[in-house]
């Protein structure tokens, strides 16, 4: 289905009941496993998002800080190197960040189309409303999609065309998720393309749990909403208050993993699914990876996967990386 306004495309490719069945596949698959796992996505419905929010302004939470920083110096550059004729991004939601890119582009005289990527139609809607009001003769061609399933770029982009990967979300996949990631979205570039990601380095273990841990206890109720999710969309009988949130260094993997710890021996119900569920008195349930990464493992990781970093960039603290990464001829 697509909405057509002036300057204001949103293609919804996404079938009527692509989440509910993606949510049912995920809690099958990952709370019959051993151990038990589920995907971040899950966090982030409204309240969630407002809770992730929150967390970003967090003192403790550096990563959105840090890369910002990062885009507020180098965007006139990333401009001049790309010169891009699309920004195209990945995962957008509110797209708040990217008008920073987005002002560089547009003094450079080069872009004419921001095509953002989101799960979320809402989402893309009122950013696009407000992107088409604040950049007169911007086109935006919004795509409703997943894009770990789907990463076809609107085929009447002008190129070149700039790919953006914000906030660490690459650190979300596992090292075969994120190959996979990079040879799909490879296959769809052209020569002339480049991707911008963003990437959270390895750094003191401390620094690195408090970020995911914080003394307020906002991350946690983050952690734990995924429950409420579930008990609402499939009428489970998770109780919120029977698991703990703990953040753990996960040091052979380089990762940082969100766990609900059950605090007692319980059996929970999943009507929907006809499905009982039966945690262990300290049994966990990871329900998020945050990969973090050296600059020489990313760059051999990339290389792997078809691209060749150009440009690497960090915050003053270098706690976060910025790069550029073209198509490997």
């Amino acid at each position: 289905m697509i909405t057509q306004r002036p300057f204001f495309t949103l293609d919804d490719r996404l079938p009527a009941d692509h989440l509910a069945k993606a949510l049912r596949q995920d809690v099958v698959s990952g709370l019959t496993a051993d151990p038990k796992t589920l995907p971040p996505k899950w966090f982030y419905d409204a309240h969630g998002s407002e809770l992730f929010e929150q967390i970003t302004r967090l003192a403790e939470y550096y990563p959105t800080r840090a890369e910002q920083e990062i885009l507020t110096r180098r965007a006139p550059e990333i401009a001049a190197l790309t010169r891009a004729g699309t920004l195209f991004e990945l995962g957008s939601g509110s797209s708040r960040k990217t008008r920073l890119l987005l002002d560089a582009l547009t003094a450079a005289g080069t872009l004419s189309c921001y095509a953002p990527l989101d799960v979320s139609p809402s989402a893309l809607e009122q950013a696009g409303t407000a992107l088409v009001r604040d950049y007169p003769g911007l086109r935006v061609a919004a795509t409703v999609t997943d894009f770990e399933s789907d990463l076809t770029l609107p085929p009447d982009a002008p190129g070149p065309r700039l790919v953006a990967f914000l906030g660490s979300t690459i650190g979300n996949l596992d090292e075969a998720q994120r190959q996979a990631f990079y040879r799909s979205l490879r296959l769809t570039l052209s020569a002339d393309d480049v991707l911008l990601l963003g990437a959270d380095l390895v750094k003191d273990r401390e620094v690195l749990i408090r970020a995911y841990d914080d003394s307020q206890g906002v991350t946690a109720e983050f952690n734990k909403n995924v429950l409420n999710v579930l008990d609402r969309e499939l009428d489970a009988d998770f109780d919120v208050d029977a698991f703990a949130h703990v953040a753990r260094w996960n040091e052979e993997h380089e990762r940082i993993e969100m766990h609900l710890r059950s605090l007692r021996e319980q059996t929970v119900k999943i009507p929907a699914l006809d499905l009982s569920v039966d945690f262990a008195a300290d049994e966990h349930l990871r329900t998020e990876i945050s990969c973090k990464f050296r600059r020489a493992s990313l760059t051999e990781e990339l290389a792997t996967g078809g691209f060749t970093v150009r440009h690497w960039w960090t915050d003053d603290a270098e706690r976060f990386a910025l790069l550029l990464a073209v198509p490997s001829r």
